[in-house]
C-alpha cells in the first residue's frame, strides 16, 4: 500500500479482469493460481484503491454554482449549464462498476489467502482490515453513485456471463442502508487501524468510516446519528494553517481523515488543467462571481451587511476578507507566482479574450498550488495528495446537525468557532447568530467557503433543494475595469494591490436547471448494454 508501490503491477492484472456492467469481458483472473500468498492479497487490495476516488473532486465543484468547466469535452460543463441528457457524449459519468467489481472479487476470494502473524499484527487482524478496507471503498463507490444517479443496482458479487449481469436498479434507499450496515459493521468491530504511519500511509482507517457515517446520516437528514458518528472521530486535529494544509510538504497532515494518493513519477497528479494560461495551465476549473461573493469580511460581516454599513468597496472587493478566499482563489491583483495577476487587462495572457486556455470568469482557483514552486517547475508530475475527508468536515457536520436537531448548544457553537478561528475570522456572534434560520446561513456559507474546490457543493445544494434557486440564470465572473484605465491601487502589505473594477461583471455562461437535474440521467452506453436499468430517471 505504501505509495502505491504495486500500482503498475496492479493495473496490468486488472485491465484483463471482466466488469460486465461496463462492458464485455476480454480475459479473466485465475484464482487457482492467483490468490495464495498475502504479497497476492496486497496486490489486489492496491487495485481497489486505485482510481476508487481521483481528480474528479477537482472537477465537481463545476455542477454547482461555484465553478465552471470551459472545455466542454472534459465532461462537466453539461452537468452545470443543465443541458445533459443520457445520450450526452460530452458529459462525465459516475455510473461505474469498475471499482465495485475489483472489490467483490477481492471480498471472494480472500479467504484463500495464507496470511501470517508479524510483529505488530496477527494474521487475522490484517485479513480483517483488508477486509475492511475494501468493503469501506466498495460502499463509498455505492455513496457516490447514489447522490447523482439515485437508484442503481446493489450488485455484492462478481458475475460469470454479461447476462447475468444485466440486473435492474435497487432503490436509492436499499443501497444506502446497505452503505450504512457495511460501515457500521467494519467500525463497531474495530476492524480497521485506528490510526495511519509511515508504513500504511493512504489507508483506510477507522475515522473515515465514522467520518462517512456521518456525512451519510447527516444527507440523510439522520442528526443524531451523525452527531455520535462525528464524536467518534479520534486521532485528528486541525491543521493550523489553511492555505498550509494543502501544500504538498504537508500531505497526511493530522487534519486529513481520507486522502487519494499520488506518487511523482509513478502515479502523479497533473494540476495544468487548474492553473492560469499564464502559468501554462489551461484554467479548465474556474470559480464563478456567486463564490467569491460567499466569503465574509475579516470583521464577520457578509457582502450585504458589509455594503450596507459602508465598509465594502465592489470596485476594490478583495480587501479585508476571509483569508479562506485568498488560499482559495487567485483573483485580479493578487500577487501569485512572482507576478500580479491581470486578468482585467485586455491583451493580458489570462484575460478572458485572450485564449481558449485563459480564465474564463476571470479567476482561477489556487488551492493546492498557492506556490508552483513546491513542485520544482513539475507541476504536470507531483505527488500531491487530494482531500477526500478531513476534520472540519466532521466539525461542520456536526455543527449542522446540531442546528437542524434544535441543539443550539455551546458543542455547536465551539465546532463553528474552531473553523472560523483558523481561518482568521471572529468567533460566532451569539447575539446575531441565536436561532435555527440564522446559524442555518452561517453554517451554510461556512461549508461552501471552506470546502470550495474539494467537491461537495453540489451535494449541499441537493440536499439543501436550494439547487433551483442557484443554478438558474447567468453565471457571473469578475467585475471588469474601463479599457485602457489605471486598476491598481496601492500595494498592500501582504504584497498584493488593491484594485478598481468599475464596469460590469463578466457573463460566464447561461444556466438552467430544472427538477430533472437533481439527479443525472443513466448513461445511454450503459442502458444500450443493460435495458433492464430502464426506466431511466425522471425528465430524461
Amino acid at each position: 500500500m505504501k505509495n502505491y508501490i504495486y500500482i503498475v503491477l496492479t493495473a496490468i492484472l486488472f485491465n484483463s479482469c471482466s466488469d460486465f456492467l461496463d462492458r464485455e469481458p476480454n480475459d479473466t483472473l485465475f484464482p487457482g493460481i492467483f490468490w495464495e500468498t498475502e504479497n497476492d492479497a496486497k496486490l489486489t487490495l492496491t487495485a481497489c484503491y486505485r482510481d476508487f476516488e481521483g481528480e474528479g473532486i477537482l472537477y465537481n465543484d463545476c455542477a454547482s454554482d461555484n465553478a465552471y468547466n470551459f472545455h466542454r469535452h472534459e465532461g462537466y460543463q453539461a452537468l452545470g449549464d443543465g443541458s445533459i441528457v443520457a445520450g450526452e457524449t460530452n458529459a462525465v459519468s459516475f455510473f461505474s462498476y469498475t471499482t465495485i467489481r475489483k472489490c467483490n472479487e477481492f471480498l471472494e476470494n480472500i479467504d484463500k489467502v495464507h496470511f501470517k502473524d508479524d510483529a505488530n499484527l496477527t494474521a487475522q487482524q490484517k485479513k480483517n482490515a483488508m477486509i475492511a478496507e475494501v468493503r469501506f471503498i466498495r460502499a463509498y463507490r455505492y455513496f457516490i453513485m447514489t447522490q447523482f444517479y439515485g437508484d442503481v443496482p446493489l450488485v455484492t458479487k462478481t458475475f460469470k456471463t454479461p447476462d447475468e449481469a444485466k440486473v435492474s436498479r435497487d432503490s436509492r434507499e436499499k443501497v444506502e442502508q446497505f452503505i450504512i450496515t457495511e460501515l457500521q459493521d467494519i467500525s463497531k468491530n474495530k476492524y480497521l487501524l485506528e490510526h495511519q504511519d509511515q508504513s500504511n500511509k493512504g489507508r483506510i482507517t477507522l475515522s473515515a468510516a465514522h467520518a462517512l457515517l456521518s456525512r451519510i446520516h447527516l444527507y440523510r437528514k439522520e442528526y443524531a446519528e451523525a452527531i455520535a458518528e462525528a464524536n467518534l472521530v479520534k486521532g485528528h486535529s486541525l491543521f493550523p494553517s489553511y492555505e498550509g494544509l494543502f501544500l504538498l510538504a504537508n500531505n497526511n497532515n493530522s487534519e486529513a481523515i481520507l486522502e487519494y494518493q499520488y506518487v511523482k513519477d509513478e502515479y502523479q497528479l497533473d494540476f495544468t488543467p487548474y492553473l492560469p494560461n499564464s502559468a501554462g495551465g489551461w484554467s479548465s476549473v474556474v470559480p464563478l462571481q456567486s463564490l467569491v461573493d460567499n466569503y465574509e469580511t475579516i470583521d464577520g460581516l457578509t457582502i450585504d451587511e458589509a455594503k450596507a454599513n459602508g465598509t465594502y468597496d465592489e470596485s476594490n472587493p478583495f480587501v479585508n476578507r476571509d483569508p479562506r478566499l485568498r488560499a482559495t482563489i487567485i483573483y485580479p491583483g493578487q500577487i501569485w507566482d512572482g507576478q500580479i495577476y491581470s486578468s482585467v487587462v485586455v491583451g493580458d495572457l489570462d484575460h478572458f479574450q485572450s485564449a481558449n486556455n485563459a480564465t474564463s470568469s476571470g479567476y482561477n482557483f489556487k488551492k493546492y498550488f498557492s506556490n508552483l514552486e513546491q513542485y520544482g517547475g513539475n507541476y504536470w508530475n507531483t505527488g500531491k495528495y487530494l482531500m477526500i475527508i478531513r476534520y472540519a468536515e466532521v466539525l461542520l457536520n456536526l455543527a449542522e446537525a446540531k442546528i437542524e436537531k434544535g441543539d443550539i448548544d455551546d458543542e455547536m457553537y465551539a465546532s463553528l468557532n474552531a473553523v472560523r478561528k483558523r481561518a482568521g475570522l471572529p468567533e460566532v456572534n451569539k447575539s446575531k447568530y441565536n436561532n435555527q434560520a440564522k446559524l442555518r446561513e452561517l453554517v451554510r456559507r461556512e461549508r461552501r467557503s471552506e470546502f470550495a474546490f474539494e467537491g461537495l457543493r453540489r451535494f449541499d445544494i441537493i440536499r439543501w433543494n436550494i439547487a433551483k434557486d442557484v443554478m438558474n440564470g447567468n453565471a457571473y465572473g469578475c467585475r471588469q475595469i474601463k479599457p485602457n484605465a489605471e486598476w491598481l491601487k496601492g500595494q498592500l502589505p501582504n504584497g498584493d494591490y488593491n484594485v478598481n473594477l468599475t464596469e460590469a461583471p463578466i457573463i460566464v455562461e447561461k444556466r438552467t436547471f430544472h427538477d430533472r437535474n437533481m439527479l443525472l440521467p443513466i448513461p445511454q452506453d450503459a442502458i444500450d448494454k443493460n435495458k433492464n436499468l430502464l426506466p431511466n430517471n425522471p425528465g430524461y
